[in-house]
């Protein structure tokens, strides 16, 4: 029977300590799963899994500064060490150093953005996908953006490296598949979140955001965290390879 229920998994979730990611861990962990709470400020996962705990849940927490290879083997090694395996690898935690122009940019930013959005989390599949690829048995979400769909004048290096991570997911799910290993990607769109701030804090700009989704409202993190629980549960096991856009349909509207 198909159902939602984690137990007896093991997840690690990059970038969990706030917003998206955190909503992730918190889902999971209701729904049994064991979770590594990850992010550069321990004392900040630290929060995250005294809530887990108390909701009577299971988690530890791991700082890990995703650009670091030993600290990205750190974080595996160390779910490992708690928990014994990994059978749920998300990688949410990313970077966006550049607003403006690519013509402009400095290759040192490039470097940045894209060790972080796309080395990453290669390094963190490479590290957990022999393991999965013995149990017959993994799911590998990657949180990548809408931003990857469209081309962009000021977000084009962020924009970029998202849309290499669907391209990521894709070849893994082509490696996995015969082993059932699953890679799947999850693109929100503008989600209420410490991000969307700025925007919603100017007016003209969010109503004409809104104008372009349309569902006309800004998502939440539960709804992206629903699909990350659809992904790694037994209701996912058919997706590999696939981009879930979870933005209220901003990619397929052309207002006209």
């Amino acid at each position: 029977m198909l159902n939602v229920d984690l137990t007896g998994k093991v997840a690690v979730i990059t970038g969990s300590s706030r917003g998206i990611g955190k909503g992730i861990a918190l889902i999971y962990a209701q729904a049994g799963a064991k979770v590594v709470v990850s992010s550069r400020t321990v004392s900040a996962c630290d929060e995250v899994v005294e809530e887990i705990k108390a909701a009577g849940g299971d988690a530890i927490a791991v700082a890990c500064d995703i650009v670091s290879k030993p600290d990205c083997a750190n974080l595996i090694d160390s779910a490992r060490k708690a928990f014994g395996k990994v059978d749920i690898l998300v990688c949410n935690a990313a970077l966006n150093p550049w607003y403006g122009s690519l013509i402009d940019l400095p290759d040192e930013t490039y470097d940045l953005c894209m060790n972080a959005n796309v080395r990453s989390p290669l390094w963190l599949i490479q590290m957990v996908f022999d393991e999965m690829k013995a149990r017959r048995d993994g799911s590998i979400i990657l949180i990548s953006s809408g931003a990857g769909m469209f081309g962009l004048e000021t977000l084009g290096l962020y924009g970029m490296s998202k849309a290499a991570e669907m391209q990521l997911a894709r070849n893994i799910a082509v490696e996995g598949g015969p082993h059932n290993v699953r890679a799947n990607v999850i693109a929100p769109g503008l989600i209420d979140t410490d991000f969307a701030a700025p925007v919603k804090a100017l007016p003209d700009m969010y109503n004409a955001i809104m104008a372009g989704i349309p569902l006309r409202r800004i998502g939440t993190v539960e709804e992206v965290a629903g699909a990350a629980l659809f992904l790694a549960s037994d209701l996912g096991t058919f997706m590999n390879g696939h981009t879930m856009c979870c933005d209220g349909g901003t990619t397929i509207y052309h207002a006209g």
